[in-house]
């Protein structure tokens, strides 16, 4: 049996990258799947006809993660068609990179919005709908915990909050039952920062694997935490990173 047979899971920004194999793998699981997406409505209905040719319900849902209104209507949009919620992840996020000094205003709140609030926000309106056995499992970033490359400070910093968001979280939904937990990828394969990219041989000269995590690698993380398997682990942070924090 598919260890998350009759579960019904949403993934913020899952159009592409970690969002996508995310997806894929919670229904190759069992699991129906609603995404959403900010703009790439090919690459998201793409995924989810890959969902359907597993034979699970998915859907794709657009909404803008620095839309408070879009966050909110997005669950509701997935608890109508999924028929519940017993899965999120939190995994919609941007990144941003200047000195401290150059940092603009904008790019600051913007950070902020999709990457801190943004989670905040959509397990705010998911809390209502999970039950005993739900899952809030939230992307980070193993740069919360060791910075790499002077520009990316501040785009780390919100990774950081997810820490405590994930910690706390696990107390208030701890005696329903309900698990928070943070998976912190390092450096993965991905539009955002390919494995061919120019700064790719330094990020694989820190790692002891000496390389890139694929995006399945992370995705088989959640997998696992959304698995009964995983039922006695919350509050916990899972670094996905070829050993970088070693």
């Amino acid at each position: 049996m598919k260890s998350l047979n009759g579960k019904r899971a949403l993934v913020t920004g899952g159009s592409r990258g970690i969002g996508a194999a995310i997806a894929r793998a919670l229904a190759e699981n069992g699991a129906d799947v609603a995404l959403t997406y900010q703009s790439s409505a090919d690459r998201a209905q793409a995924v989810v006809a890959s969902i359907q040719e597993l034979g699970q319900k998915g859907l794709a849902i657009q909404a803008d993660n620095v839309d408070p209104a879009a966050i909110k209507r997005s669950v509701g949009e997935a608890v109508a068609a999924l028929g519940g919620l017993d899965i999120l992840v939190n995994n919609a996020g941007i990144a941003r990179y200047s000195l401290i000094a150059d940092f603009s205003v904008e790019d600051i709140d913007a950070l902020y919005a999709v990457n801190v609030r943004g989670p905040v926000l959509a397990t705010q309106a998911a809390i209502p709908h999970l039950t005993a056995g739900g899952r809030v499992i939230t992307i980070g970033s193993a740069g919360a915990d060791r910075i790499v490359g002077t520009p990316g400070t501040v785009y780390y910093m919100t990774k950081s909050a997810l820490q405590s968001f994930t910690r706390g979280l696990a107390q208030e939904l701890g005696g329903r039952d309900i698990t928070s937990n943070l998976v912190q990828p390092g450096s993965t394969d991905t539009d955002m920062n390919p494995a061919n990219g120019e700064s790719s041989d330094f990020q694989r000269s820190l790692m002891p694997l000496g390389r890139y995590a694929e995006p399945a690698d992370i995705a088989a993380t959640v997998v696992f935490l959304a698995s009964p398997a995983a039922r006695h682990i919350t509050g916990t942070i899972i670094t996905v990173d070829g050993g970088l924090l070693t």
